[in-house]
This record gives C-alpha cells, sequence and structure tokens, in this order.
C-alpha cells in the first residue's frame, strides 16, 4: 500500500516521489513490471484502473501476444459463440494436442510458414494420420487467419507451401458379410449385443446410439429421430451432450424388423428397472444404458468389441466400423447414394461417396458377372 509525503495511504500500486509526482506501478501477465508517473493522483489512479483492465481483458497490444493468449480468445470469444460444440472441441483438442507444443510460446506476430510446417511435420514423425495432420492445418488455418482479420497479424501464416507431409491412409474398416456374422454369433448373450445390431441396422454414430432418448423413438410410425450425439469427457469426468455433427444430423430413420424388436426388448427391459428403481436420475430418459442405470462409454464399447474380435477370430475394430459396414450392406443392396446420404446424416453427397462407399471383393466379382453376361456375348470368337 503506498502512501503520499505526509504520510496518507494511497491504495495499492500507487505512491508518491519527493518530488511530488505521483508513481503507478503493476506486474502485466507476462511478469512486466510496469511503471509510469503522473503529475496528479487521479490521472495515476485512473491509468493503473485502466492498464489493469486492458492487460487482464484485452487480447494483446502491439500485435505482442503469444499464439496460446490468441488462441484462448479465439475460442472463449469468437468461435464458442458461432460454431457448435463438436468443431470446439475439435479445435481444442487439435491445439492442445499437435499445435500448443511447437508454437504456443511463441509471439502470434513472429509466426511464419516454416514453424506451421514444423507442427505438421512433428506430427508426421509421431506418427499421426494424415487425417488428423489436416485437421490441424484447418485449425491453424482458421485460427490465424482471424487474427489477420482483426488486424492482429499482417497476414495468415498458414500459406499454400505449408502442406501436410504424404501418408498412406488406412483403408476404412468394413466387416465382410462372413465377419459380420461370425462377430454377431460371438456377441450374442453379451451385455452389448442389442447396441452392435442396432448400429448394423441404423449406421448411427456411436454418440448418436448413446444419446438416444425415449422420446426419440415413434414406435406408430415405426421412426427414429435422431436430435443429439452424447461423449464422455475424461478431463471432467462428465458426460457432454450436443448436437448432432452437422444440421444434416438431425434426421428421421425408419425402422427395420430387427430394430423394432430390438426397441421393443429394450422398453420391457426399461420397465422393469424403473419397476425396480435400478435408474440413474441422471440417465432415466436414455434408451441404452447398463445394468447399474448409466450410459457407456465409447471406450468402453471398443474395449469390449476387442474381447469379442479375439475370440471370434477376426480382425479387430472400433464402433465406427459399424457405420462403415451398414453404409457397405446397403449399397451392396442396391440403395440410391442419395438415399443413404439422408440416412447418414452427411450434410455433402460427396462424403457419403468417399467414405462409406467399399465395395467388397465378393461384390465386385458379382458385378463383372454381371457385365460378363450382359457385354460379353460375341467375344468368344476372337479368343
Amino acid at each position: 500500500m503506498g502512501k503520499n509525503l505526509n504520510g496518507r495511504e494511497l491504495g495499492v500500486g500507487i505512491s508518491q516521489r519527493k518530488d511530488g509526482k505521483y508513481v503507478g506501478r503493476f506486474t502485466d501477465k507476462r511478469g512486466k513490471r510496469i511503471v509510469k508517473s503522473f503529475d496528479r493522483y487521479i490521472d495515476c489512479s485512473k491509468w493503473l484502473v485502466d492498464a489493469k483492465y486492458d492487460n487482464m481483458h484485452s487480447v494483446g497490444k502491439n500485435n505482442r501476444m503469444t499464439v496460446d493468449e490468441w488462441f484462448k480468445y479465439w475460442i472463449s470469444n469468437i468461435k464458442e459463440k458461432t460454431v457448435r460444440n463438436n468443431t470446439i472441441k475439435n479445435y481444442t483438442d487439435r491445439y492442445n494436442c499437435c499445435i500448443k507444443s511447437s508454437i504456443g510460446d511463441m509471439y502470434i506476430d513472429d509466426v511464419r510458414p516454416m514453424h506451421c510446417q514444423g507442427v505438421l511435420n512433428d506430427m508426421e514423425v509421431r506418427n499421426y494420420a494424415g487425417s488428423t495432420m489436416e485437421q490441424t492445418r484447418i485449425t491453424m488455418y482458421n485460427m490465424f487467419d482471424c487474427a489477420e482479420e482483426n488486424e492482429i497479424i499482417l497476414s495468415n501464416p498458414v500459406k499454400r507451401s505449408v502442406k501436410c507431409p504424404r501418408k498412406t491412409e488406412k483403408r476404412n474398416r468394413v466387416l465382410t458379410v462372413e465377419e459380420q456374422k461370425l462377430f454377431l454369433s460371438t456377441a450374442r448373450g453379451t451385455s452389448n449385443f442389442l447396441q452392435y445390431q442396432f448400429l448394423l441396422q441404423t449406421g448411427l454414430r456411436a454418440g448418436e446410439l448413446i444419446g438416444l432418448k425415449w422420446e426419440d423413438i415413434d414406435f406408430e410410425n415405426k421412426e427414429i429421430h435422431i436430435r443429439r450425439s452424447v461423449g464422455y469427457n475424461y478431463s471432467s469426468g462428465q458426460y457432454t451432450i450436443g448436437e448432432p455433427k452437422s444440421e444434416a444430423g438431425y434426421r428421421v430413420i425408419t425402422m427395420t424388423k430387427i430394430v423394432y424388436d430390438i426397441l421393443e426388448t429394450k422398453k420391457r427391459e426399461y420397465s422393469k428397472k424403473n419397476a425396480e428403481r435400478n435408474l440413474s436420475m441422471q440417465f432415466e430418459d436414455f434408451i441404452f444404458v447398463n445394468r447399474n442405470g448409466v450410459l457407456t462409454k465409447n471406450t468402453t464399447y471398443d474395449s469390449h468389441i476387442r474381447k469379442i474380435a479375439a475370440k471370434a477370430g477376426i480382425e479387430t475394430f472400433s464402433m465406427h466400423t459399424f457405420r462403415h459396414t451398414f453404409a457397405t450392406r446397403c449399397i451392396e443392396a442396391g440403395m440410391k447414394p442419395k438415399t443413404l446420404q439422408q440416412i447418414l446424416g452427411h450434410s455433402n453427397i460427396n462424403i457419403t461417396m468417399n467414405l462409406y462407399v467399399h465395395v467388397t471383393d465378393d461384390e465386385k466379382k458379382r458385378e463383372m458377372k454381371k457385365f460378363e453376361e450382359m457385354n460379353g456375348l460375341g467375344l468368344e470368337n476372337y479368343i
């Protein structure tokens, strides 16, 4: 607590020198000592209050802020107001896992294309998937683009020359018909068997399955309404309920007979648990709860799948494989891609065609056989 020349207290951070000038001082968020002198006490007091406020709430002065500081401001004050929770999570995961350690401590206006390229090169050394590297590049581009628009930096350092290292992407795992039958026969009787069947009949994302509530089911019209997605945040130890991945994720799926029977079975289980008071109040409206009346984490499903796959003697896979497999069975059954797009909840038909149309070897043989029967006549004369 500073004092004036007469010994009167002036408040924290203000004092009076022997020449009569008032001095204000504080330490900014980078640890730098800021000092300024004034002829009048009122001017010094006003400056100190304003300077402390600017230090705590501004995104920087003269562009001398770190990438970390800008990212926190960008996420909290710009992106959280305009994009979905899943997008915020993806941006944050990519930043914390891949960007922060490389350039987080740099001043934002010091970042150059070579530093951004370094982030991607480091990811390649750490054997990240090509798709994850591309998501990281998108995160960097968007955060620096916004900084440029707000005149925090002169130009976006993620130039066209900043590219993801070439990487051969693994083909999305799809169960063959035989693998599908073998897996289900091995899983029969286990606690998650109905969930696995359900995914293979609907193509839902794991989070959409976990998030299904009884209010989403229309038994009369045999329809399922997709309205939310649920994930588990290990940092907070809480389940997070969010919107579907995109606007197209809000959709209605017609039940097959198997799906209808599964839901009837789960309804009976629900009524029994409700009567026995064996439902968690937090999750009492959800369909797929475990024996303790709570939701099952996606990672728990994946762990169970690995055990079943090992027992069945087939290559392991994840919950998302059921979605790929459903899409492949639909194409093999002759479903139109546009219809499949709507069932899967894709905003763009190209996503459906590029990611989920996995034609099996057996299907190729069948199609070539059809071609031969229709167009191969007469060619034997030239052999």
